[in-house]
């Protein structure tokens, strides 16, 4: 397989190299393969990264990170993983998939997980990875190249200035931001010839959705496993840690001592309630205090929208088209 710093040098996208354990390769966006910045020395590393870490401490960590995902986290983690990629059919034979790493501990852990899943198993798809800088300051940039040296996965990376388009004075940005974000990953994805986007949802994001759509938008709807892209013809998009909890994605990162970005959006940060963000702050709270009363409620939040009775339903749509069930009750008659 041709290295992707080489497939990516060409298509002009910047590219991070943590394959050499602590030397670091970028390819600047828009130059050629000819043109990469060697940091090898310990002086320059410190300087990049901003927390200088030797070479036998990087790749202790990096082994454990792995094999506390197919060991101490192993129901966890790597079933759940595995689970949802056989459940909801998503990966395909000859897949090339653009594994999106937005710096956080939920990206970050799965694309652990696809490197673990390439390395053993089938390997009758491609992973690429592949960032975005939608305008982070330096110390997230910063923490973001260091994180990905530190856990060995090679990055292709490509700025945007999202943060400044949708920095408009609105009360809630992060809608429109995580629309803007997704469409730029399905775009420069294709350009490098993927047919799918991963994405890092999981279990927790899911019900919270739900109840989001319910209690602030009127609608029982969910976060899907899978997708068809409307804009982009032929891409899909992909969730496989559709069945992994929060909690244990935590726990991984607390057991390896990492750190990961949050947000990272310095437009949220004077948001309290009216945002996005706080909303689902809000519900995280609501389900905690529903749990202490039913330590099933997440479960059945989860399963709620997978056991619909539509013969009880008011009205739905599919497809577009509005449906009632005055529309069809007078044929039912016994």
């Amino acid at each position: 397989m041709r290295s992707e710093v080489g497939k990516a040098a060409e298509e002009g996208f910047g590219v991070l190299d943590a394959s050499g354990g602590s030397e670091v390769k970028w390819v600047s966006s828009g130059s050629d393969a000819s043109e990469v910045e060697r940091v090898s020395d310990a002086s320059d590393m410190e300087k990049l990264s901003g927390t200088l870490m030797a070479e036998p401490d990087v790749e202790n960590t990096r082994r454990e990170a792995e094999r506390s995902i197919i060991k101490q986290y192993r129901s966890d983690l790597w079933s759940r993983f595995t689970r949802a990629v056989n459940q909801y059919g998503l990966i395909c034979q000859g897949d090339r998939i653009a594994v999106c790493v937005s710096g956080g501990k939920d990206s970050f852990l799965m694309a652990k997980l696809f490197q673990e899943l390439y390395r053993h198993g089938e390997r009758n798809f491609e992973p690429v990875y592949l960032t975005m800088d939608p305008g982070y300051n330096d110390l997230n940039r910063r923490k973001v190249e260091e994180n990905a040296n530190l856990l060995g996965i090679e990055l292709i990376r490509f700025r945007s200035p999202i943060f400044e388009i949708v920095d408009s004075g609105e009360q809630s940005p992060c809608y429109p931001c995580a629309r803007m974000r997704r469409g730029a990953l399905y775009s420069h994805a294709k350009e490098l010839g993927c047919n799918k986007i991963a994405l890092g949802h999981h279990y927790d994001d899911v019900i919270e959705t739900i109840l989001m759509g319910m209690l602030y938008g009127g609608q029982i709807q969910t976060m899907m496993p899978k997708l068809h892209s409307v804009n982009f013809q032929g891409m899909e998009l992909i969730r496989p840690m559709y069945l992994i909890r929060e909690e244990s994605i935590i726990k991984w990162a607390k057991h390896n001592g990492l750190e990961f970005i949050k947000c990272a959006c310095s437009l949220t940060n004077g948001l309290k309630d009216d945002g996005d963000g706080g909303k689902r702050a809000e519900i995280k709270a609501l389900i905690r205090k529903l749990h202490e009363v039913n330590p099933y409620t997440e479960a059945n939040i989860f399963k709620s929208v997978e056991n619909v009775n539509l013969a009880t339903i008011i009205a739905y749509k599919k497809d577009g088209e509005y449906h009632h069930f005055l529309d069809d009750y007078a044929h039912k008659k016994q």
